[in-house]
């Protein structure tokens, strides 16, 4: 009978990660949809400076999202216990963060990460093309804007994982903190 039980279990297991997926592939087209139109739409009517600023917020959310998913991946569980005891607000939702740590950091990292990503590659792509129209840069500038986006990315990402594997504990728990607001912790 305990055959059966651990065959129960790993099938049920695999299901809900089955379904997780697909979860996150349909939350990621449905938002990856909005945002492209909502962003594309916007930008293609703004001038070059507002552009350049959405852009640089784009970004930011990027490098952000994925300092949170690096956050509650190394975060330490038993600095939440001793909060949560003591009923600090926040700690039982920063105690959900890191307990479900793979799907919060897929989320954070993988869907808003990704979709930033893609959205500030869309972008640049139409900087290049108003500084071309407006300015008369060469069509060639849009190599440079991509270049210095990725750059940008990547290097904020680098410095936000050092900056989440340093101060971990205080991400998960601002983050907990403001999930708090939303949701009710008993």
């Amino acid at each position: 009978m305990a055959v059966n039980d651990q065959k129960s279990k790993k099938d049920k297991k695999t299901d809900n990660h089955l379904k997780w997926i697909i979860q996150v592939f349909i939350i990621t087209f449905i938002l990856s949809i909005c945002f492209s139109f909502v962003s594309t739409n916007g930008v293609s009517k703004l001038s070059i400076f507002p552009a350049i600023l959405i852009l640089f917020f784009v970004i930011f959310i990027g490098i952000l999202f994925d300092i949170i998913g690096v956050s509650v991946t190394v975060a330490n569980e038993e600095e939440f216990h001793a909060k949560a005891t003591k009923k600090a607000s926040g700690a039982k939702s920063s105690l959900w963060l890191i307990k479900h740590a793979t799907r919060v950091a897929n989320v954070c990292a993988d869907v808003i990460g990704d979709i930033c990503g893609v959205l500030s590659g869309a972008i640049s792509t139409m900087i290049s093309l108003k500084l071309t129209e407006k300015i008369g840069m060469p069509e060639n500038i849009q190599f440079v804007i991509s270049a210095i986006v990725a750059a940008m990315t990547v290097g904020g990402k680098a410095i936000g994982k050092e900056i989440a594997k340093n101060n971990s504990t205080k991400i998960v728990y601002a983050v907990g903190k403001v999930i708090r607001n939303f949701k009710s912790e008993n």
